[in-house]
């Protein structure tokens, strides 16, 4: 899934940072707090000069003059997705411990580009930084192009970041360039509805209990708890002791019109849960996610990494959560079934979707949030 651009592009550059602050780089070097940068997704700007996330999906758009251009970020801030005015997208990769500066275009006309960026990969340990953009000297950007005035928030776990999706082997466990959120189910329904996608997502999470954690519970770092910060911090003794990167997430950032929660696998992974808890922990968190988003529409999903006994339990848990929200007044929460994984060339790394299993479950989605919301 991975293509190339074809106007000469990917010619890499690299700098350490100590070389960026001692020696000047050619050309106009325009600061990420440039006005004409949009950016969307729970970023933290407690820096400015240094905005930094770690949930998957980040995106930053621009329009810029002359005929290249490139990005500056935190060394080893992982993957991206960039795509060039209409060209085809291809990754960036912000790997190694000198990598800052990469080229994402030269030789293009000389004349007004757009770029698009997306954070690919879930940031864990990385904790990626922008640190803004190097065009031809002299020249400067435009006003972006708008943002779509539609606006999806999705909540999940593995499979709405994209975990392994670019992978070919099933028994293949996870890996950074593996992973690529651009081809998600989520970032490929947001794209068929002209739609912005914000992500709150992390391997493992659950809503009430974590991968393979304690039977009672993960109330220190499962999504009701996760869902009020900018992002999530890795810390390896994390059961115990969860930090988090940056503040608590200002709601008036952004207030989607529907909202997918995709949860409950990790919940019922490892036949080691309690059926109650999940339930009272997908009430928490539709209680929590209603506070916040009085206006939207809320949509509970399955899929499509669940099959047979935790299936069905998982989907009779949703239909009594909705039906009872309803029954109490909130008539704006509906339920949706996602197809579980049906073959062997739909599977990425780890028993994951792949990215063909991800087209098949957007275009399951689309068409239903397409109808639910009269985006037409």
């Amino acid at each position: 899934m991975r293509k190339c651009l074809f106007i000469a592009l990917l010619a890499i550059v690299s700098h350490s940072v100590s070389a960026i602050k001692t020696i000047p780089i050619k050309g106009t070097v325009v600061s990420p707090t440039d006005v004409n940068i949009r950016y969307t997704g729970r970023i933290s700007f407690t820096n400015p000069e240094r905005p930094t996330w770690n949930y998957p999906g980040i995106q930053i758009m621009a329009a810029f003059e002359g005929t290249s251009l490139r990005m500056m970020a935190k060394p080893q801030s992982g993957y991206f997705v960039a795509q060039i005015d209409q060209a085809e997208p291809f990754k960036v990769a912000f790997r190694g411990e000198r990598d800052s500066v990469m080229t994402l275009a030269t030789a293009l006309p000389d004349g007004c580009h757009t770029v698009r960026l997306m954070y690919a990969i879930e940031g864990y340990e990385l904790f990626p930084e922008f640190w803004g953009f190097v065009l031809d000297e002299g020249r400067q950007l435009a006003e972006a192009p708008a943002l779509p005035s539609r606006k999806i928030e999705f909540i999940g776990n593995s499979i709405t970041c994209g975990y392994g999706n670019e992978g070919l082997n099933k028994d293949d466990h996870f890996d950074y360039a593996t992973e690529n959120h651009y081809y998600s189910y989520a970032s490929i329904t947001a794209r068929n509805l002209k739609a912005q996608h914000w992500v709150v997502a992390r391997s493992g999470i659950g809503a009430y209990r974590n991968y393979g954690e304690a039977k009672t519970g993960s109330p220190g770092s499962c999504m009701p708890m996760q869902y009020e910060y900018t992002g999530y911090a890795w810390n390896p003794d994390f059961r115990n002791q969860p930090t988090f990167l940056g503040e608590k997430w200002d709601y008036s950032r952004y207030q989607p019109d529907v909202i997918c929660i995709n949860l409950g696998t990790n919940d019922t992974s490892t036949n080691n849960y309690d059926l109650d808890l999940l339930k009272q922990g997908y009430q928490k968190l539709l209680k929590q996610v209603r506070d916040h988003n009085p206006k939207a529409k809320i949509v509970f999903l399955t899929g499509s990494m669940l099959y047979n006994k935790e299936l069905q339990e998982v989907k009779q848990l949703l239909d009594e959560v909705t039906a009872e929200a309803q029954k109490s007044g909130d008539k704006e929460v509906y339920r949706f079934d996602i197809s579980p994984i049906s073959g062997e060339e739909f599977y990425g790394n780890d028993y994951h979707p792949n990215v063909y299993q991800d087209e098949k479950m957007a275009a399951e989605l689309t068409p239903y949030l397409r109808q639910l919301m009269g985006w037409y």
